[in-house]
């Protein structure tokens, strides 16, 4: 919803959706497709998907998910618990050779992705609804190097240009390969493992109030 401009309180929200019902006001936003999962601003296999799951549960235990307990639970995870030694991802687009040697993979399908608070992240802040998707793709796991990414998203920036990191924009097809089961999530939610998943862009599919 901030993503197209609307406000953050249910009411302003709401008198702005009726406003725009009454006016006509409408447009069409393009979706993702994760195998057969539609996803509106994002998905991920590997590191994000992983600290999902653990939010999960903790969510069913009966804890908040609040801001700051994903933070804690984030760099927790990556310093004691993910494998950032061995990368088990594939990167595959039709005609062009495959991209080995990735740890993490973040498709975006609009900019921003998240919000820290009130603080938008931006790893793919070219993404949009009117293009296709955007890939962000962590070839190193070095500390200082997450530490720069996480800087430039929370910034608005671009991510620092690095062979440690692959940024893609604006891709209508495209299929992310383990050599592992891997932690994948859509829009948020904790799906399961996969060992594949093809991505898709799909234009203007569907009609929103605005």
């Amino acid at each position: 919803a901030r993503t197209l401009g609307l406000p953050v309180h249910p009411f302003d929200a709401t008198g702005r959706i009726l406003e725009a019902l009454r006016a006509g006001r409408t447009r069409r936003v393009g979706l993702g497709l994760a195998e057969d999962r539609w996803f509106t601003f994002n998905a991920g296999l590997g590191f994000d998907a992983e600290v999902v799951r653990r939010i999960e549960r903790r969510r069913r235990a009966g804890e908040e998910p609040t801001h700051a307990r994903f933070v804690r639970t984030a760099v927790a995870h990556f310093f004691f618990s993910y494998d950032r030694r061995h990368p088990a991802l594939t990167l595959l687009r039709p005609g062009r050779e495959p991209v080995g040697g990735i740890y993490f993979t973040l498709v975006a399908n609009t900019a921003p992705w998240s919000y820290l608070g009130e603080r938008p992240v931006q790893p793919s802040p070219e993404a949009s609804f009117d293009t296709g998707l955007d890939l962000f793709a962590a070839r190193s796991m070095r500390t200082l190097t997450m530490l720069r990414f996480v800087r430039r998203a929370l910034l608005g920036s671009s991510p620092p240009r690095s062979r440690r990191l692959l940024r893609v924009h604006d891709l209508a097809d495209f299929t992310v390969r383990a050599d592992r089961p891997m932690a994948f999530q859509v829009d948020g939610d904790w799906i399961g493992e996969r060992r594949s998943v093809r991505f898709q862009a799909v234009p203007d599919v569907l009609r929103v109030v605005v």
